[in-house]
């Protein structure tokens, strides 16, 4: 029996921000599910505005399986990850370990196709436009949560903001100058 699908099911279970209360919880596979959508407007965006060269579907698939790993480790959150090198270094070990056990759950057949989408390239464009993507899905977190009151996300959200503004691609800047504001508004202002 391989259990890869179950175990990617339980994304739905693992809730992310868990150190800061959030007022709408969120779960690795809502996640997953914005980034992928993000990351595929992006890179629709660097190649048909920009001139880019971004293989969209390879960024989406990135994208829906950027989280996989913590359906094992579980979320840790950014301050955290990123306190030291030393943790960092260890977390991106403990998360590299949980992909490939992941992987093994799979038939031998299939491992070789969704490796490529779990075990990335770092470097590749495709996987900065999901970097991207999941900023951006941090940001609109941020927003979301301040629109509802919760000011403990305003400054992360400006934070985040400075940090997008400031990045090289073009269809980041587009994204936040022309679709963010959109995520700003009530749902009678969309209509």
């Amino acid at each position: 029996m391989y259990k890869f699908f179950a175990f990617i099911d339980r994304m739905k279970f693992i809730k992310r921000w868990s150190l800061m209360r959030s007022v709408r919880e969120e779960n690795i596979m809502e996640h997953s599910q914005q980034v992928a959508v993000i990351a595929h407007a992006l890179a629709v965006i660097e190649n048909k505005k920009f001139g880019g060269d971004i293989d969209v579907t390879k960024t989406v698939l990135l994208s829906q399986y950027h989280e996989v790993g913590e359906v094992i480790t579980g979320d840790l959150p950014t301050p955290i990850k990123y306190f030291n090198p030393e943790i960092s270094s260890a977390y991106k070990d403990l998360e590299k370990n949980a992909c490939e056990r992941l992987l093994k759950m799979l038939p031998d057949f299939m491992q070789d196709e969704y490796a490529k989408y779990i075990l990335h390239d770092e470097n590749s464009k495709e996987y900065q436009v999901v970097k991207y993507a999941d900023r951006i899905s941090a940001y609109l977190k941020c927003v979301e949560e301040t629109k509802a009151g919760n000011s403990e996300f305003k400054k992360a959200g400006a934070n985040i903001l400075r940090e997008l503004k400031a990045c090289p691609m073009q269809a980041v800047g587009y994204y936040i100058k022309e679709i963010v504001p959109a995520f700003e508004l009530s749902l009678d202002e969309l209509d």
